[in-house]
């Protein structure tokens, strides 16, 4: 017997050494995960109020679900397009955790939200110029989650071929393109903005565009904290570019009339009809999804492409931003996995646009958004869009003066305007 319990006894002390070697092993699993769930528990709720629904929904939770797995974490989402509902609930003192909106929203809830950095989040994982409109105040209060890039043009490379004409590699060689195809016979641009209340939005891209050309980023930004008044003459040489293209219609379909008559999506499927109407449109990366909608045969890289506008030194993009009412654990789970690279990672294999994480870069897996990503990436200086980046009405203010110039008006007059709405809402 005493043999058999020394026999037990060793082969119980070999299976305690074994289970000894083993923990160790088993350690680097689960501090990974408690790093990212921040102290949250399994069961923790995060309120969310967003604009995304569909396939845009179904993305966001393919990307969030790496960290509802790992901390058990229980997402409360709320859709909505009325901005109105935010407004009530952030005014009745019963916000929710996290919105994800537009970058006015930051400075009209600046007292409320708490500072991305206190949350988790680093600066230094995102691209040059993505973060600088969340800065409110001295406080980084936005989180860049979802990215465009506007600073593009849209063709058919099948219509280029045919017609003898080569993608443009510098701002004058554009220009004689456009003057070229005039030559032809061609109408260049289908330049439609109709938007309803919006009317005017396409046009603001346009001249944001020129003004990245012509002046560079450093002139847009000057422009959102209004250093730069908006009858500066540096505007005033951009709407007079845009006008020459905007108002003939030998230079786009249908001339002012056309412009602002036809609605922004019918614009870009006008590049692409059969015979097309025009060649080119200048349009966000979301027209790609436009054109797939309505001719689902095409291919993108040969029946429809875009190229960044050439000589533009830097890009203009939006963003939907990420700000948090709230800084409990499950909230810092959340904007620390967002700004991590594992986040960047996952947005990008989810396609869902661009992410300004700079750990998305190399890890996009369809065409378009490749393509799109090499330019946003590399690019010098990412600027916001004026009109959504300017609070107060401004953005209302640069569509009428578009409108009004285009429908005839007096430029000088329209720029003042707007400029004085500048100058109001930005307390200069």
């Amino acid at each position: 017997m005493l043999k058999i319990w020394k026999i037990t006894a060793v082969l119980m002390l070999a299976a305690m050494v074994l289970a000894a070697c083993a923990s160790p092993a088993a350690t680097p699993v689960a501090e990974p995960q408690a790093d990212m769930c921040m102290g949250a528990a399994s069961g923790d709720e995060i309120t969310m109020l967003y604009q995304w629904a569909g396939q845009e929904e179904e993305r966001l939770n393919q990307i969030l679900k790496p960290l509802v797995d790992a901390c058990g974490l229980v997402l409360k989402p709320e859709s909505t397009r009325d901005q109105a509902l935010l407004d009530t609930r952030v005014q009745a003192g019963t916000p929710p955790d996290v919105a994800f909106w537009n970058v006015t929203q930051l400075t009209q809830y600046q007292d409320k939200l708490k500072d991305m950095a206190s949350l988790g989040a680093s600066q230094d994982a995102y691209i040059t110029g993505a973060i600088d409109p969340g800065v409110i105040g001295g406080k980084w209060l936005g989180l860049p989650v979802k990215s465009d890039i506007k600073t593009i043009i849209w063709y058919s490379p099948v219509n280029f071929q045919a017609a003898g004409y080569a993608v443009p590699t510098t701002w004058d060689e554009l220009v004689a393109l456009v003057d070229k195809m005039v030559a032809d016979g061609n109408v260049p641009w289908s330049m439609g903005m109709e938007s309803g209340d919006a009317t005017g939005w396409t046009g603001s891209d346009f001249l944001q565009d020129i003004f990245l050309v012509k002046q560079g980023p450093e002139f847009v930004m000057n422009i959102i904290n209004g250093t730069v008044p908006y009858n500066d003459p540096g505007v005033k040489g951009a709407y007079e570019i845009y006008g020459k293209w905007a108002m003939d219609q030998k230079f786009t379909v249908g001339g002012a009339e056309g412009t602002l008559s036809t609605n922004f999506n019918d614009a870009i499927l006008k590049v692409f009809s059969d015979p097309p109407e025009a060649f080119m449109v200048k349009q966000s990366g979301f027209a790609g999804g436009t054109i797939t909608t309505q001719y689902p045969t095409l291919v993108f890289g040969t029946d429809f492409d875009f190229f960044v506008i050439p000589g533009a030194q830097g890009l203009q993009g939006g963003s939907d931003w990420m700000m948090a009412f709230s800084d409990k654990p499950a909230v810092k789970a959340l904007v620390s996995y967002l700004a991590s690279p594992e986040g960047g990672v996952a947005w990008a294999k989810a396609s869902f646009d661009l992410s300004p994480n700079k750990a998305a870069a190399g890890n996009y897996t369809d065409a378009a958004l490749i393509k799109k990503a090499a330019a946003f990436y590399a690019a010098k200086g990412f600027t916001p869009d004026i009109g959504d980046t300017i609070p107060g009405g401004f953005g209302s203010a640069e569509w009428k003066a578009i409108v009004d110039y285009l429908n005839g008006g007096d430029l000088d007059a329209a720029l003042a305007t707007a400029a004085a709405v500048q100058k109001e809402a930005l307390g200069k």
